[in-house]
């Protein structure tokens, strides 16, 4: 198949969910909103998604990108991590979790993966650990799966691991011990076309600290204090012998303007009614095209004994061998149907990594799914017939 002919199952399918009403809906809004900066649609889908979550603060961003790198921003700002500071990182996982800890001045370590799981476990953390000691850790919920987080999350508070999360591809995603994105002191979210939910672009950070928060809060928007609650403002202005008049172009720490807009919280509000839906029916879609995975003996099955509630983000496949991959590959371009690699595969490898980061760790269950395995989309609204061409290529056929 060229480049020139049509796909028979792109990747995405439709900005939002529910399509045409959202556009012409946000259409009506822009037309009849005066204001369009951050204001009160932002903060009314704060409240709405914190509670979704299931976390006390919910902090809104322009991108996924963006609450990841203001995250680790924050935590500076707060002394919680200090320069050269080594925080582990998911070796499997997308750009925007390495080039903050870079960006900031600290020191990344790439943890393996489990093969079977896409995602780090506690055991490969452990076995991180004999060899060089974290600071903190950096996870990735890998498209819709996780690691198993209770354990994660405890062996972290055994050790003093500062533990924050990338939820961006694991939205709804559920453990026994409650929702991916609620085992550490923060996650991020992503609100990208390709996710579970859009706001074209759009990010969050969810978290029960509320002076973290609030220090996201200041470092969203340029260092001040505007977006604060009367409480925090007063706490700094006392702080830094601010009058209120001082405070409207006053700048408390180090900060970006990674504010969204009024667009971001209309659409997030009203893609939020969605979501558990979607969720549902991604689940669905993935258990149906899992039966045939389990019938194909060049493929890897992949472990999620640990989760109860899988939030498809897309379908990984899985392959024991180069040659095999090759072969899959093949056979799913050639049906029309859009694939990718697994995230970016082992980070070390990228350009830029290789540029900013000199010393390379052996990570064998990384570097084989950066060889062996791709992944497709998982559309809410995909057709029957669209399922039926990726089963199709997923079938063993002699």
């Amino acid at each position: 198949m060229t480049h020139l002919q049509k796909l028979k199952v792109p990747l995405i399918k439709n900005a939002f969910l529910d399509e045409k009403n959202t556009r012409r809906l946000l259409a009506d809004f822009i037309l009849g909103e005066e204001k369009l900066s951050m204001g009160k649609q932002c903060f009314a889908f704060e409240r709405a998604f914190a509670m979704k979550q299931g976390r006390k603060e919910a902090i809104l961003f322009n991108s996924g990108g963006s609450a990841n790198l203001a995250m680790i921003q924050a935590l500076k700002n707060m002394g919680k991590l200090k320069d050269s500071d080594k925080v582990g990182f998911s070796a499997l996982t997308w750009a925007t979790n390495i080039m903050p800890i870079i960006q900031m001045g600290l020191n990344p370590i790439p943890i393996d993966v489990d093969r079977d799981a896409l995602n780090v476990m506690s055991y490969n953390i452990k076995e991180r650990l004999e060899k060089t000691n974290l600071d903190a850790i950096f996870l990735t919920n890998v498209i819709g799966f996780a690691g198993d987080l209770c354990n994660i999350k405890k062996l972290c508070e055994e050790r003093d691991i500062l533990l924050i999360e990338d939820n961006c591809e694991s939205l709804g995603t559920e453990l026994p011990g409650g929702k991916a994105g609620n085992f550490s002191l923060a996650s991020s979210f992503s609100f990208y076309v390709a996710h579970h939910m859009s706001t074209i672009e759009g990010g969050m950070v969810c978290t029960n600290d509320s002076e973290f928060a609030g220090m996201l809060r200041i470092t969203r928007a340029n260092g001040w204090d505007r977006n604060l609650n009367t409480e925090q403002q007063i706490k700094w202005r006392k702080k830094c012998q601010i009058d209120e008049f001082e405070a409207k172009f006053t700048f408390y720490d180090l900060a970006f303007n990674f504010r969204p807009t009024e667009i971001t919280g209309f659409l997030g509000l009203y893609q939020l009614q969605f979501l558990d839906k979607n969720i549902k029916t991604r689940e669905n879609n993935f258990l149906q095209i899992e039966k045939i995975i389990k019938q194909n003996n060049d493929l890897i099955l992949l472990e999620r004994n640990h989760i109860t509630t899988l939030s498809s983000f897309s379908i990984p496949v899985v392959c024991k061998n180069r040659v095999l991959h090759d072969k899959y590959v093949a056979r799913f371009i050639d049906a029309g149907i859009e694939i990718r690699p697994m995230i970016a595969g082992n980070m070390q490898k990228q350009p830029f990594y290789k540029k900013y980061v000199k010393k390379i760790f052996p990570l064998p269950n990384t570097d084989f799914l950066h060889a062996n395995s791709f992944y497709c989309g998982n559309c809410p609204d995909y057709t029957k017939k669209e399922l039926a061409i990726i089963i199709s290529c997923l079938e063993n056929k002699k």
